[in-house]
């Protein structure tokens, strides 16, 4: 029997489905060994399974869906990202034989948005905030706010904790207090890039600032509606490189 052959990649995007990610072209123009690892269930079995096959592997970024579900199958986290809740970049320590040590997570999600939504509402006295989606993301993103000193809520289809509320909920003055407005959700993402978060974008004004953290493609549905409403929008191509020079210094203790 012809043993499967091993790949000699050095770092990895793990997810499902990949096709919107433009995390390989990123890393790979830097000339790093970089490759998308689809894997449409993740368990022990999934993920020793892929360490276990790129024995050069030395780390590899996590999205969606997998952010919160990882956390379970490593062997430490940063308490950056045991404070958020979620992991998007998993670190590996092997002994000099190749061993596996350690899987450790980190969140570095939370460092990309915080510098770019920092710039983006710089001066304008912004305090409040609405975070669309509570997936891994969210997690991130709610920290950087908090670290800020900007008060968020989070909005979902279905209300399950009392700092969430239903899209159906959000009143004009609901809209008006929360200046930002985040969206952390897939909608618009490509291939499904007509749809967008069901918010009032009637609400919407020239003093909203609209930060959708999809950057596949440039303008999204949300922020197409919120700038037609005057609202200054943002998307996530900045936090992307930001987070991945994060997580190459995680990596390799260098800069890309």
């Amino acid at each position: 029997m012809k043993l499967p052959e091993l790949s000699t990649t050095e770092y990895g995007l793990l997810g499902h489905p990949l096709g919107h990610s433009h995390s390989k072209a990123l890393f790979n123009a830097k000339g790093i060994s970089y490759e998308n690892f689809d894997l449409s269930a993740l368990d022990p079995a999934a993920l020793y399974g892929l360490v276990l096959m790129n024995p050069k592997l030395k780390g590899f970024n996590v999205t969606k869906p997998y952010k919160q579900a990882i956390i379970p199958l490593l062997d430490k986290l940063d308490p950056t990202a045991a404070g958020i809740g979620a992991v998007n970049a998993v670190k590996i320590k092997r002994a000099d034989d190749g061993r596996i040590i350690a899987l450790e997570g980190y969140n570095t999600d939370y460092e990309g948005f915080k510098m770019s939504v920092s710039a983006f509402i710089d001066g304008t006295g912004i305090s409040d905030a609405l975070i669309l989606g509570t997936g891994g993301a969210s997690k991130a993103v709610a920290a950087a706010l908090a670290s800020l000193g900007i008060n968020y809520l989070f909005v979902s289809r279905g209300k399950h904790a009392i700092d969430i509320i239903e899209y159906d909920k959000l009143t004009p003055e609901i809209m008006e207090q929360n200046r930002l407005i985040v969206n952390t959700t897939p909608l618009g993402m490509y291939p499904d890039t007509d749809s967008c978060p069901p918010i009032p974008y009637e609400a919407v004004t020239e003093r909203h600032k609209c930060f959708d953290l999809v950057y596949n493609p440039a303008e999204t549905e949300f922020m197409r509606r919120c700038a037609a409403r005057g609202a200054d929008v943002k998307n996530g191509s900045e936090m992307l490189v930001a987070q991945a020079e994060a997580a190459y210094r995680i990596w390799t203790d260098n800069n890309i």
